[in-house]
């Protein structure tokens, strides 16, 4: 019995049907919103606020005590890690709540290295 070659056109809607299974999802995954995940409710904020994104990919960030960081003429300094950043650093972002938050890698090459700090506003 010799096989019988199927025609092109008989293949094509099978491909497109797995190319649509695949990439509808995809599409939907990527133009849906970035979700971050929240800080704590504080007096400042009793309804919490997000982190974004960008600084915690849902899970890098939490709030630490004032003892935590401290200020330097260089900048400030994230007393686990000794790890400083200057005033001007773009990674250093305003306090919604008027408490320090830290967003950091947790674990490869850069674990416990510095995504953003959320400092307290002078007015705070």
């Amino acid at each position: 019995m010799s096989a019988t070659p199927r025609s092109a056109k008989a293949v094509r809607p099978a491909g497109r049907l797995l190319l649509s299974l695949i990439a509808i999802p995809m599409i939907a995954m990527l133009s849906s919103p970035a979700l971050a995940h929240d800080a704590k409710p504080t007096a400042a904020k009793p309804q919490g606020w997000s982190y974004p994104f960008a600084c915690c990919a849902n899970y890098d960030c939490h709030e630490v005590s004032q003892t935590s960081i401290s200020e330097r003429p260089e900048g400030y300094v994230i007393k686990d890690t000794g790890e400083v950043l200057a005033y001007s650093d773009r990674r250093i972002k305003d306090s919604p709540d008027g408490e320090f938050h830290w967003c950091a890698h947790e674990a490869g090459l850069d674990a416990g290295k510095t995504i953003c700090l959320f400092v307290p506003p002078s007015s705070f």
